[in-house]
């Protein structure tokens, strides 16, 4: 009797602490962020990247790359920066639209934490 209890024991207090370790999603929410960055992606970029950035087609049948797979993963910060600053390859500058540290924010929002 004593041993069975000892084991339920055990086996509930194994329980409880992996639930405090169990590791958080490994996927960043945009929507669910509360991060100034993620406020900035979904006020400005989410309308074609999507609203996790998965990227997505457009009406006219414009194909917008996602910002957390493909060839764009693998863009350092610097590159970052300027497509979001200077636009290109379809996709509008933001220079005049955002200020340094908003493009700052974005640039680590996809770099550090879009691509994890």
């Amino acid at each position: 009797m004593f041993r069975t209890k000892l084991i339920v024991i055990a086996v509930f207090a194994i329980g409880c602490l992996s639930a405090c370790f169990d590791p958080p999603s490994s996927r960043f929410s945009i929507a669910s962020s509360k991060d100034y960055g993620a406020s900035l992606f979904r006020q400005n970029c989410a309308i074609c990247h999507g609203q996790e950035a998965d990227g997505k087609t457009l009406d006219d049948g414009t194909k917008v790359p996602s910002l957390r797979t493909g060839e764009f993963k693998f863009r350092s910060e610097a590159e970052i920066y300027k497509q979001i600053s200077e636009g290109g390859n379809g996709m509008t500058p933001f220079r005049t639209q955002l200020s340094e540290r908003e493009m700052r924010l974005l640039t680590d929002l996809v770099h550090n934490k879009l691509r994890k």
